[in-house]
């Protein structure tokens, strides 16, 4: 029997109306000490109204370290349960489950941000995140952040989320435990995939002495760009480890922010506003930039392809797996969309550009008044979001601001 993208769905327990996920996108919508605001209560009010199967939020740090911004929700102390509690709350009156999404930065972000020193698997300097040469985290260090993603797990579910996804991608610090372009480590931390997985394995162990059978997802590469960095040989490995462990589902996504635009693909690279937008321009002087821009435009190529590029990865992982297998990347249609589920290539799907222009895009496929996104891929939305709240700009960069 055809399974249909719109039909009531249940992932880990959880409830869904349909298999369309809103991917976690970092929305910029909290308080200088993590708190979210109402703006992003809002927001999730929104994507709810819009029919969505379940939403992911924006990355939430574990501790102070690993924030990229000052607008970044944070998950680091109980004061923050009650605020979440009040938009869990708000989200189901619609009937959409919430699932937090929990992350430290490690190596991308910078300490000017955080005001402590930045730190990673190994002491490898990232190259967009470069003022920073981030220090090799200690075995006490390790065991702090196993502990605060525990901790991070036990807050987010008093707060009322249907359950968490830890970010195993992007270059972020997990993701960079499990790349060996990032970890160099000699010791039990690194090394083999065994040891390079073993702070996420201890992370499921703990949290579940602490929370039980509660839904623990990961978004993870399948993929990247760097030299010696993932590869889905390896990631097929790490799928079946996660699954050993107890993890509930495997969002599957690829590339780090050393890769470019990589991640988040599009018909082409907005040069001139990275230059003019982003922190590491903005003291070049505009002879320099000019020459940037030149230069990339020459030599640089987006990445191919622009639709679906994370499929035949997740495609793989599901093959090695049990459990439920969500892709990203690229999915902007109603026909891939059933394509996908219909022919059983994933279990779920998620988006997050289209999410940004219309909330209410599931809405939009299901009753067939719309097919496709009316995302342009401009990419601008991840530009601005340094220094802007989350929001659409269609080709349009806002007047500049200081970093």
């Amino acid at each position: 029997m055809t399974i249909s993208a719109f039909e009531p769905a249940t992932l880990a327990g959880i409830k869904l109306k349909n298999r369309i996920i809103r991917s976690a996108t970092y929305e910029g919508m909290a308080d200088e000490k993590g708190f979210p605001t109402e703006k992003l209560k809002k927001l999730y009010i929104n994507l709810a109204k819009g029919d969505v199967g379940a939403i992911i939020t924006g990355y939430a740090a574990t501790q102070a370290d690993g924030k990229v911004s000052n607008a970044m929700a944070m998950v680091d102390h109980d004061d923050k349960i009650n605020v979440f509690k009040e938009i869990t709350d708000a989200v189901h009156e619609y009937g959409t489950p919430v699932i937090m999404q929990i992350a430290h930065c490690g190596r991308q972000t910078r300490s000017r941000i955080t005001g402590f020193p930045t730190v990673a698997p190994s002491p490898v300097r990232n190259m967009y995140f470069m003022e920073d040469k981030p220090k090799a985290l200690s075995e006490e260090g390790i065991n702090e952040i196993i502990d605060n993603f525990v901790a991070a797990i036990v807050r987010a579910k008093k707060a009322g989320f249907d359950g968490v996804q830890l970010h195993l991608a992007h270059g972020y610090l997990l993701s960079d435990f499990l790349s060996s372009h990032a970890n160099r480590r000699k010791d039990r931390w690194g090394g083999s995939t065994e040891n390079k997985y073993r702070i996420v394995g201890e992370i499921f162990k703990r949290a579940r002495g602490k929370v039980g059978d509660y839904p623990i997802l990961v978004k993870m590469n399948a993929y990247d760009g760097r030299r010696k960095g993932m590869r889905i040989e390896e990631a097929v490995v790490i799928a079946r480890m996660l699954e050993n462990s107890g993890c509930a589902a495997i969002e599957v996504s690829c590339g780090c922010v050393e890769d470019g635009l990589f991640t988040i693909r599009g018909e082409k690279l907005p040069v001139e506003a990275v230059v003019e937008y982003n922190f590491n321009f903005k003291n070049y002087p505009a002879f320099a930039k000019k020459t940037i821009v030149w230069f990339a435009k020459t030599f640089l190529k987006t990445p191919k392809p622009l639709l679906k590029y994370n499929l035949d990865a997740a495609m793989q992982i599901k093959k090695a797996v049990n459990i439920p297998v969500i892709v990203v990347g690229g999915i902007n249609n109603v026909e891939d969309v059933e394509d996908i589920i219909g022919n059983d290539k994933a279990d779920f799907v998620s988006m997050s550009r289209p999410f940004i222009i219309e909330p209410d895009i599931v809405s939009k496929f299901k009753n067939r008044t719309q097919t496709t996104s009316k995302c342009i891929m401009c990419n601008f939305c991840v530009i601005t979001i340094e220094k802007e709240p989350l929001k659409c700009r269609y080709g349009k960069l806002p007047k500049t601001k200081d970093a």
